[in-house]
């Protein structure tokens, strides 16, 4: 008996050694991209293309009981290796991240923009990169577009008492959508010349803009009269989801203290920079010289692309960090269903993308319905100083540069899952750290324009904890951008509307410290054989998940992250 026993522990660890990849590979297939196909496209996996992500509640249902499964699963793995132990860390960090999304925060019965603006994605992931023929990118647009009426009805059986800026937003989004099915994916397919699958098209799509119509006008007059939810989350819900989502069970009011003393030293050194610039004026003043300093709408682009290599010649000129691929992002004007919450984004192949590797640099332009006024104090959000602080950021050596040394890394959970105090984090990091190393030669201006993006940043910090603990209005919020963020009202109220729903946005500037932390213990243990790009290349190699994983992997312990 004894032997028949030892046996089986001894085949137990056996298999249980291979659990591991064998049970990520089953978690991607069966739990993670089988309820998010369109995030199965984006990733590279392309069996995915002529699925649609169900809204209903019987496939939320059946999602939480395959996530419920997936917890069981991978708690009872036992793991050896840090490698592995991150790896299953991260998987379990998804796994609760969704579950406190679907069961708690439940978006999906509360943000109406969640089914109009997935169903745009979607079919965007499908269009921006031409992954293969023009024919067969169409059959499955084809293929998702006639699944977009169900989206609808569930839309209207799941939505209950939204908060009413939720419904706002998502009114504010439609006519973007609405234009987007009815110009950018037609478009897309002007070169196919096969006429009865453009007949079909045309049908389908058709048949989506109608319903995309009819679902503005029941969000206009049937939702929005009801929207009297509350968008706040509550402190204990958001204490769990920046634990799950970024590893960091840092108290609330610590982090607040945190945030704000961060916040008042960028206000110092903006002062202090402003009286170099001109000790006769205040601050405020130069402030508004220095955003009326931009580029002409129609020649935002290209300023944007004429930043770029310079900022990539003093990276390798100066041993910032290694670049894997001399290949440039493709800049362009954000598309139309993003541009209501978006200022500027990196859009990049996913991280499995055999055939389309098309990076895209996304820009916001003014809409041409709006003001002069409208138009000015969106332009003012892109003078020079924030335009090098966005192409850094974006592109070099922020979003893009990780993007590329993400093609380098091995494991299947790293090029999928990860953190957005990393990605984020580690772009914000990088728009002080350039300056710091001496790109612009002391420009002055460009510091101010860093210092106030980095302003931004801090409001959002303070500004997403203190709206969904209850202590900050949405009104308080936009006031708290004016005054504290140093910036214009329409931005100011963008950003509040977006940290509506997206309460931890904090991850910006909280990465960006947890990075600058990491530099400094990383430089204590190495001593007189640091040098700046073998950390950052260091930091590369691990993906992006985590600052906590990081830490452990370049210092082997677990120190605080901040």
């Amino acid at each position: 008996m004894m032997r028949y026993l030892l046996l089986a522990l001894a085949t137990s660890v056996v298999l249980n050694a291979q659990t591991l990849p064998e049970q990520i590979d089953r978690y991607f297939d069966d739990v993670y991209f089988k309820y998010r196909p369109s995030d199965g496209t984006q990733a590279g996996f392309h069996q995915y293309d002529h699925s649609l992500e169900e809204y209903s509640k019987a496939s939320i249902d059946e999602r939480l009981a395959a996530l419920h499964k997936a917890e069981k699963t991978f708690s009872a793995i036992t793991v050896k290796t840090p490698s592995d132990t991150a790896d299953r860390d991260l998987v379990l960090g998804d796994i609760h991240a969704t579950l406190l999304e679907l069961e708690q925060v439940r978006g999906w019965e509360k943000n109406p923009d969640h089914y109009s603006s997935g169903v745009s994605s979607s079919i965007f992931t499908l269009i921006s990169r031409t992954f293969a023929p023009p024919e067969e990118r169409l059959r499955s647009v084809i293929a998702r577009e006639r699944q977009m009426p169900a989206v609808f009805e569930a839309a209207r059986a799941n939505l209950s008492n939204p908060p009413k800026v939720y419904t706002e937003i998502a009114i504010e989004q439609m006519p973007g959508i609405i234009g987007f099915f009815q110009s950018d994916v037609p478009l897309a397919f002007n070169k196919v010349t096969d006429q009865a699958l453009l007949a079909e098209f045309k049908k389908m799509n058709t048949l989506v803009v109608d319903s995309l119509k009819q679902y503005e006008l029941y969000l206009k007059d049937e939702l929005l009269p009801k929207s009297k939810g509350d968008f706040r989350l509550g402190a204990d819900l958001f204490r769990k989801k920046l634990s799950y989502e970024e590893m960091v069970d840092i108290p609330l009011d610590r982090l607040l203290e945190i945030g704000m003393r961060n916040l008042r030293a960028n206000q110092k050194a903006f002062r202090e920079v402003s009286t170099k610039v001109d000790a006769k004026r205040p601050a405020a003043k130069i402030l508004e010289e220095i955003n009326r300093d931009h580029p002409a709408p129609d020649k935002l682009l290209q300023t944007f692309r004429d930043t770029l290599g310079g900022l990539a010649d003093f990276i390798q000129t100066n041993h910032i960090i290694s670049i894997p691929s001399p290949v440039r992002p493709i800049l362009e004007e954000t598309p139309p269903f993003m541009r209501a919450l978006t200022f500027a984004s990196m859009d990049t192949p996913g991280a499995y993308e055999k055939t389309a590797k098309e990076a895209f640099f996304n820009v916001t332009l003014p809409e041409a319905t709006w003001s002069a006024k409208q138009t000015e104090e969106h332009m003012e959000g892109f003078n020079r100083g924030t335009i090098i602080s966005t192409a850094v950021h974006e592109a070099y050596p922020g979003h893009y540069v990780q993007f590329l040394w993400m093609q380098n890394v091995q494991s299947k959970v790293r090029k999928l899952l990860g953190a957005s105090s990393n990605a984020e984090g580690w772009a914000h990091y990088c728009e002080q750290m350039m300056l710091d190393e001496g790109y612009g030669k002391g420009d002055l201006k460009l510091r101010l324009g860093q210092l106030q993006d980095a302003l931004l940043r801090n409001a959002r910090f303070i500004v997403g904890i203190q709206m969904h603990t209850g202590k900050m209005t949405i009104e308080q919020g936009i006031e708290f951008f004016v005054k504290e963020g140093y910036t214009s009202r329409a931005n100011g109220e963008r950003e509040t509307k977006r940290g509506t729903s997206d309460p931890t946005y904090l991850y910006y500037t909280l990465g960006k410290l947890e990075i600058l932390k990491l530099r400094e213990d990383y430089k204590a243990m190495k001593g007189k054989d640091f040098s700046l790009e073998e950390f950052h290349n260091r930091f590369m190699k691990e993906g992006f998940p985590p600052i906590l994983i990081v830490r452990r992997a370049l210092l082997g312990n677990d120190s605080p992250v901040l």
